[in-house]
């Protein structure tokens, strides 16, 4: 099996070691570096060019918000999987924006965090439950922006769209529509094609402003 390679990003030894030490147990995964400010954390990425960056939002010159553009063109095949104690509407509307590819809270077990670097890795978007729910509410309760009426969805595809807006990874999709993971990242595939998105976290926010459109 290939290891999934991960860059930690944070200013808090004591953190990095936490996140070290709890993904020595899973063979998946190799930590293969680690910064403790952004200028850093660039210069290091550009190096590794790791599958997933691990990357605090509060960090010294520049902090994480300023750093994911950064990344993005140094290692534009890195996924940025966003680590923080932050769970405000502002903050995670602004790393949707910057193109981060996932969203977990600090207080998340070592298996959430597994199942968050896993997912990014393959190339979908993922929030911690308490993520999703702000996002959702959100969704639900702002001003509503039209969104493509142009794309024509089966009902399965409106599943989906609906399933990926509560935060659900491919595989927990697969298992409540009783279909394979391959049949639904065929879906997703489909879902992005007829709407010209090309990344996993712009399927998510279209996900999410549907959803609220078909409460």
């Amino acid at each position: 099996m290939r290891r999934i390679t991960v860059f930690l990003a944070d200013d808090h030894a004591i953190v990095r070691e936490g996140i070290r030490s709890s993904l020595l147990h899973e063979p998946s995964v190799k930590v293969v570096g680690e910064a403790a400010d952004g200028a850093s954390a660039v210069q290091m990425v550009s190096q590794l060019k790791p599958n997933v960056i691990l990357l605090d939002l509060s960090m010294p010159g520049p902090g994480g918000m300023e750093t994911i553009p950064l990344l993005k063109k140094k290692s534009p095949t890195s996924r940025i999987l966003i680590l923080t104690i932050h769970n405000s509407k502002e903050y995670i509307r602004r790393v949707l924006q910057v193109g981060a590819d996932g969203y977990i809270l600090k207080d998340a077990t070592p298996s959430e965090l597994v199942q968050a670097i896993r997912a990014v890795h393959r190339g979908e978007a993922f929030f911690s439950p308490a993520v999703s729910k702000v996002l959702l509410e959100e969704a639900r309760t702002g001003s509503k922006r039209k969104v493509d009426g142009s794309a024509h969805f089966s009902t399965r595809e409106k599943e989906v769209l609906s399933l990926i807006a509560q935060g659900l990874t491919n595989q927990q999709i697969a298992d409540k529509l009783f279909v394979s993971v391959t049949t639904i990242r065929t879906h997703r595939q489909r879902i992005m094609k007829k709407l010209g998105i090309h990344s996993a976290a712009g399927l998510i926010k279209y996900a999410l402003q549907r959803e609220a459109d078909y409460q």
